[in-house]
């Protein structure tokens, strides 16, 4: 192999000659990395895909585009028959290499996106039913489906699971925060892991995503503490001329030349960053992608609730927050309440965290209590005791029923925070229009988050359902196709998880199994291309 002369150890991809070199042919004289201030040359590597996120989303992508593929166990019977029927059609074939709308086209399920839906019940049967039946798929590794790939993450592999509370239970069953090839019971039984209900913690979460890519060999494809500053695309053509002018013109495939002739335009991604080395400073670097893979989540900037006073020291806006403040101490001995901000499941986690350390809760939140959009109403009781326990003391425990408001808990269903006072006051306002000022000891305001897309142009706003409205998973998910999970709004752009609606796990593998299918049917055709003389180029088109 060469190496070029600014390579050092420690620097970030030092080691993708090694491992790609042989996939992606002789054409690769360089590593992928070039110092922030060398303009782009073809000489530098090219890779088909990178995958920004290591989350779940990252991990499982990763899993398939390494040749990873699903096919219809021989003794499997699916108990929905018209999808039985259609997996018989084409037993010999993997789910990958099948028309992917054709099988999950009538399949219903808690995901929005059909792929999902179809990954979910091929992995879960019936899972919504109550049942606990098991995958219909068997994994075999087929190498040659291998495609190069990257997955940059800022932390190690599990994404943000890392640094959720620890003292909390998942809200879904191990069994469906899973990822495909590697039972999670059976991952727990091995590491002599007491799982004492089907509900986890998230460091038991954590544990099981890291060590899943360390036993599905993908730690080639990983580098951890890498942070992303700019993703945007490059264009070169035969002509160099006039380059601003052709990057404002993103949907344009062809230049006109000045003798009247087309010019096929490649398109790349230009991805640039940084690692943090060990000893804390930053390594920049610069790499190309002819494919990039948003799998962030959402867990990056939580919910404001943009008012006057927000930004005061002693308004927090994470569980994280909360906890060490319980943990140093600073809230021991005050007389005065915790303001919680929010009704979903964040804020009932630290309902019952305060509460368990004794410490007086003023919670307010702008919905009914009987609002049927309320998560403690999607929740069986048996299964989550705890948060409703919660979503009883929301509706029994109002301000209107219990004028003693310096009791363990206090609900102010339907009112909004206006602003924060210096004196840690906070004015509310009820729906009626109603003002009342409450004292607290530290407000801890938790209603969601939203992704930080600030390496996209314009943050990402362009490829929303909404153009040029912030992406969020629910009110405005990227815009994507359906069944490839490629951006429509942006080519060779693709997003799944949370960005795309997907909060939980067990939904967000479908995103990586459309994504898998639509590269690999770019690389056959890019195969056939250079097969027969026209092709040429590095990476997946």
């Amino acid at each position: 192999r060469t190496y070029s002369s600014s390579e050092t150890e420690g620097q970030l991809l030092n080691s993708f000659v090694q491992y790609f070199g042989d996939s992606l042919g002789r054409k690769i004289k360089r590593m992928p990395l070039i110092e922030e201030t060398v303009l782009p040359g073809d000489s530098l590597l090219t890779l088909p895909v990178v995958i920004i996120g290591n989350g779940p989303s990252g991990i499982c992508l990763s899993y398939l585009l390494s040749g990873y593929r699903p096919y219809l166990s021989p003794e499997a019977i699916h108990p929905n028959p018209i999808l039985h029927t259609k997996l018989e059609e084409a037993r010999h074939l993997s789910i990958v290499d099948q028309d992917l709308e054709y099988l999950s086209e009538g399949l219903e399920g808690r995901s929005s996106n059909p792929v999902a839906v179809l990954f979910d019940t091929l992995l879960h049967p019936d899972a919504d039913f109550g049942y606990d039946y098991p995958p219909v798929l068997h994994w075999k590794l087929e190498q040659h489906n291998y495609i190069p790939h990257v997955v940059l993450g800022k932390g190690p592999p599990g994404g943000a699971w890392h640094s959720m509370e620890g003292s909390m239970l998942t809200i879904s069953f191990g069994d469906w925060m899973e990822l495909p090839g590697l039972s999670f019971k059976e991952w727990a039984a091995s590491k002599r892991r007491n799982i004492k209900s089907d509900r986890v913690m998230p460091e038991e979460i954590a544990c099981y995503y890291k060590h899943y890519v360390k036993v599905m060999g993908l730690q080639k494809n990983f580098r951890d503490n890498v942070y992303i500053t700019s993703v945007s695309r490059l264009y070169r053509g035969k002509d160099d001329e006039d380059r601003s002018q052709r990057n404002e013109d993103i949907s344009r495939q062809h230049l006109e030349m000045d003798d009247g002739q087309k010019s096929l335009i490649k398109r790349n991604w230009e991805v640039r960053g940084y690692q943090r080395a060990t000893d804390g400073s930053h390594v920049p670097f610069c790499l190309f992608a002819e494919n990039v893979a948003l799998a962030t989540g959402t867990f990056d900037s939580p919910g404001r609730l943009q008012v006057e006073g927000e930004d005061f020291p002693f308004v927090l806006h994470s569980m994280s927050d909360f906890g060490a403040a319980i943990s140093k101490g600073k809230l021991r001995g005050k007389a005065d309440p915790v303001l919680i901000v929010g009704a979903g499941l964040t804020a009932a986690d630290a309902v019952l965290c305060a509460c368990n350390n004794n410490i007086p809760v003023i919670h307010v939140f702008r919905r009914r209590v009987t609002d049927t959009s309320l998560i403690f109403k999607q929740l069986p009781k048996k299964l989550y005791p705890e948060y409703h326990k919660v979503y009883h003391m929301m509706c029994t425990q109002s301000h209107t029923v219990d004028s003693n408001q310096h009791s363990a808990y206090t609900s102010f269903p339907e009112h909004n925070v206006l602003s924060f006072k210096p004196e840690m006051k906070c004015v509310l306002q009820s729906a009626s229009g109603l003002k009342k000022i409450l004292k607290f000891s530290i407000a801890l305001v938790l209603i969601g988050s939203h992704p930080n897309l600030f390496f996209l142009k314009d943050q990402g706003r362009s490829i929303g359902h909404h153009s040029n409205q912030p992406i969020t998973c629910k009110g405005n998910p990227i815009e994507i196709d359906p069944y490839t999970y490629e951006c429509t709004k942006e080519a060779n752009l693709f997003a799944l998880g949370p960005l795309v609606g997907d909060n939980f796990v067990r939904f967000l593998k479908g995103g990586a199994l459309g994504i898998a299918r639509c590269l690999a049917i770019r690389q056959k055709k890019k195969h056939e291309l250079m097969e027969s003389g026209d092709g040429g180029g590095d990476g997946v088109p």
